[in-house]
């Protein structure tokens, strides 16, 4: 059971309401940054649900949870309506072919309005029972818990009209749904078996990593001997972090799971070069688990810039170490750390060679962060904004990079402090700015077309008579 929605719909929200399961308490902001993987158990039956992030950076971990679901609960707050979020669930929902079942969440709001909820699904190609379609739907309130109970009795109706099975029997099939770096275990997975029996002590492993079974636990923390079928279990034996939605064989022994990774991992390393006035911006990423890491990554390469390149020379779960401040030293990068904690030798480390480390807990900081240290260090584009012309007619008192000369403005108007080009004929004599502003021996800030006036001018080149003076602006465009 993957559930899928746009951010904020109400999704962990739900699943809290179902069994107090309390997992918005435990996310930065309230916002589910990883995939979480949870177990009821309903009228002597067992439900699993895979909760995953609405937010758009998650698209990837999204397109991974309901990889292993049978059923799909769509979530869609009856104030707020269809999403973009939920548009990119049906997307993932529909390619997984996936039965689906739509919650229409939060109608104890005033502004509810589950009717138009069903119009907009129907834009999408999603017809609701009662609508003329075949999809049910529910109504229900995580915050008054109406309707949970039938959004249950509806999941179980439809996995037996589906007839889903598992068979603990069959070989070992599954995936890896989370994964990360456990200071005082090592690298740590969470996964969820469509079919087979994992038991301690069998070698497993994924076209990235593999180990030996060292201990396995329910999404409880509980010690357990057996992983079953659609239960979710967090593996402790990888000999590195294995990779989101990759799938986990068991093998007969430690060399044939080694064989097979290293014949699946050969790459090519990829070496970003520079166009001529490019700058680039070098990051090391670190998170707590790989899932985000993937999804912070992609973020990452949406926001380079034409004249600078992001360059992550190193992407890894776990905490910030020696080896990281050392390369982020040589490399002048930034260490970008989302959810993870500095190593005390690492931090002194950091302090001693003025390493830059940038801690985070949310994801859009972080993304906020990289997109203002890029404009600090490319240089601002400027926008002219033409004013208006002057032809001088008499000159006062020249001399060294100042002039006052008298001229009549023949075009637009002359603004105090605004940017001078000279022009004389076709040629460009040079440029400076206008200091003073005087009509009829007074100062002023402006004079209009027709209106003769005195101009202080600073700058480059030697205004004669006749010559044609051109004032603009100039205004920072943010890239």
């Amino acid at each position: 059971m993957v559930v899928l929605g746009h951010i904020d719909h109400g999704k962990s929200s739900i699943l809290e309401a179902i069994k107090d399961l309390k997992i918005t308490a435990r996310e930065s902001g309230g916002i589910t940054q990883h995939i979480g993987a949870y177990e009821i158990e309903e009228k002597g039956k067992k439900i699993t649900f895979l909760d995953t992030p609405g937010h758009e950076a998650f698209s990837q971990m999204r397109a991974r949870g309901a990889k292993v679901a049978d059923i799909a609960i769509l979530v869609v707050a009856a104030d707020e309506g269809v999403k973009p979020q939920t548009k990119e669930a049906i997307s993932h929902i529909k390619k997984a072919g996936l039965s689906l079942v739509i919650a229409i969440n939060k109608i104890d709001k005033k502004t509810a309005d589950a009717e138009r909820v069903k119009r907009e699904l129907a834009k999408e190609d999603i017809l609701v029972e009662g609508s003329g379609g075949k999809v049910p739907s529910v109504s229900v309130s995580a915050y008054t818990k109406e309707g949970i109970e039938d959004l249950l009795e509806l999941i179980l109706l439809v996995a037996e009209m589906e007839n889903f099975s598992v068979d603990p029997a069959k070989p070992v099939e599954g995936v890896i749904i989370e994964s990360y770096l456990d200071s005082l275990r090592g690298p740590t997975a969470t996964i969820i078996l469509t079919n087979g029996t994992l038991e301690t002590g069998e070698i497993i492993g994924t076209i990235s990593a593999f180990g030996k079974i060292k201990s396995l636990e329910d999404y409880q923390g509980k010690k357990v001997k057996k992983a079953l079928p659609s239960l979710p279990a967090v593996v402790f034996g990888f000999g590195d972090v294995p990779r989101v939605g990759e799938e986990i064989k068991v093998f007969p022994d430690l060399e044939s799971a080694k064989n097979y990774v290293q014949k699946i991992e050969e790459r090519t390393p990829v070496v970003i070069s520079l166009e001529p006035g490019q700058k680039a911006l070098n990051l090391i990423l670190k998170s707590d688990v790989l899932g985000t890491l993937q999804a912070l990554e992609e973020l990452l390469k949406g926001i380079s810039e034409e004249k600078m390149i992001l360059r992550i020379l190193k992407s890894e779960v776990g905490e910030v170490n020696e080896n990281d401040i050392k390369l982020a030293k040589s490399a002048k990068a930034i260490i970008l750390a989302f959810r993870v904690k500095i190593n005390p030798i690492a931090q002194i480390l950091a302090e001693r060679e003025k390493v830059r480390i940038r801690q985070f807990q949310i994801i859009y900081e972080l993304v906020e962060e990289v997109r203002k240290i890029i404009e600090k260090n490319v240089e601002p584009e400027f926008v002219k904004i033409d004013l208006g012309r002057a032809k001088i007619l008499a000159i006062f008192r020249p001399e060294r990079n100042r002039q006052v000369v008298g001229g009549k403005i023949i075009d637009g108007k002359l603004k105090k402090g605004a940017l001078v080009e000279v022009l004389r004929g076709e040629d460009f004599i040079g440029k400076g700015r206008l200091t003073n502003l005087q009509k009829n021996k007074k100062d002023v800030e402006q004079v209009l077309r027709g209106e003769e006036c005195g101009i202080l001018y600073e700058g480059g080149g030697k205004i004669e008579e006749g010559d044609i003076l051109r004032f603009f602006l100039e205004e920072r465009k943010n890239r």
